[in-house]
């Protein structure tokens, strides 16, 4: 897989897809002391942002510039969607 850096390597000026290459793999935390390769911090996530875990009940509204953050059971991110 070859190494993407979001504003770097990317030509793309879609912010969904800078998320998905950002986030897509690691694990989100609440501690910004201690960021890795494999986590990223909560608090760095734009607002708003959603984080939707498996069978949590969310509403349909649809907000354009909401971050919508998908996790799998072991937290893991595995996708990112605005709205």
């Amino acid at each position: 897989m070859p190494l993407v850096v979001p504003g770097i390597t990317s030509n793309s000026s879609d912010p969904t897809e800078e998320w998905t290459n950002k986030l897509v793999g690691k694990k989100l935390s609440d501690d910004a002391n201690a960021p890795s390769e494999t986590t990223f911090c909560k608090t760095d996530l734009p607002q708003p942002t959603r984080i939707i875990e498996p069978g949590m009940m969310v509403t349909k509204d649809f907000v354009p510039e909401r971050l919508n953050v998908h996790v799998k059971e072991d937290g893991t991110v595995s996708h990112v969607v605005h709205g």
